[in-house]
C-alpha cells in the first residue's frame, strides 16, 4: 500500500476491510496519543493503559466517524477525554518512571549528571502539571507541548479561540511560578 494515503483514504479502506490501513493509523497516531497521555497523567503506565483504550475505542469506532473534521482532531478528543476520564477513576497520582541505569546507554559521566539533571527536570514538569486544573492542563499541552495552534484547539475541544487563550495564559502563569516555587 502506498504511503501517501490520506488519513481518510485510511480510514475508507478499513471500513472496507483492509485491517493494514487500521495499523497504518496506528503507526501514524500511537506516539502521539502516548504523549499527550503521558503529559496528561505524568506517568508511564498510565499512559500505555490510555493509549490501549484510545486504539481499542478508535478500532471499535471508526465506522463512527463522520469526516466532518480531521481524524487527527477526532483521535485527540478521545484521547483528552479517556485521560481526563482516567485521572478521575485514578485518584492516586504517580510520578514518572523511569528505564533503569543499564538501558539508558550513556557513555561519560558527564552525559549521566545531564541525563539526570533533565530527569529531575521533567519529574518538576509532571508535578507541576499535575497541580494544574484538568482543563488548564489540557490546552497547556496541546499548546506547549504538541504545539497545536488555538483553531486546532478550539476544533478538538470545542472552545473559543478567546477563552483558550485566557486558559493558555492562566496556566502558563501557574506553571512558572510553581516552577519556580517547587521545592519537592
Amino acid at each position: 500500500m502506498p504511503e501517501e494515503y490520506s488519513d481518510f483514504d485510511l480510514v475508507r479502506r478499513f471500513l472496507d476491510g483492509d485491517e493494514v490501513s487500521f495499523n497504518k493509523l496506528v503507526r501514524k497516531y500511537q506516539a502521539k496519543i502516548y504523549w499527550h497521555a503521558r503529559r496528561m497523567t505524568g506517568n508511564h503506565l498510565d499512559s500505555d493503559e490510555i493509549v490501549q483504550e484510545v486504539l481499542l475505542v478508535l478500532y471499535d469506532k471508526l465506522k463512527n466517524f463522520n469526516f466532518q473534521s480531521s481524524l487527527f482532531t477526532w483521535i485527540y478528543r478521545i484521547t483528552i477525554t479517556r485521560s481526563i476520564n482516567y485521572i478521575k477513576k485514578q485518584k492516586l497520582r504517580r510520578f514518572i518512571s523511569f528505564d533503569s541505569p543499564e538501558n539508558i546507554g550513556l557513555s561519560t559521566d558527564e552525559d549521566l549528571v545531564k541525563n539526570i539533571e533533565d530527569k529531575e527536570k521533567l519529574k518538576k514538569l509532571d508535578r507541576v502539571l499535575q497541580k494544574l486544573p484538568e482543563k488548564q492542563r489540557e490546552i497547556f499541552i496541546l499548546r506547549h507541548f504538541d504545539e497545536l495552534s488555538y483553531e486546532e484547539i478550539a476544533q478538538i475541544t470545542g472552545k473559543s479561540v478567546g477563552g483558550l487563550k485566557a486558559n493558555y495564559f492562566h496556566a502558563f502563569e501557574k506553571v512558572n511560578k510553581l516552577m519556580r516555587n517547587d521545592n519537592e
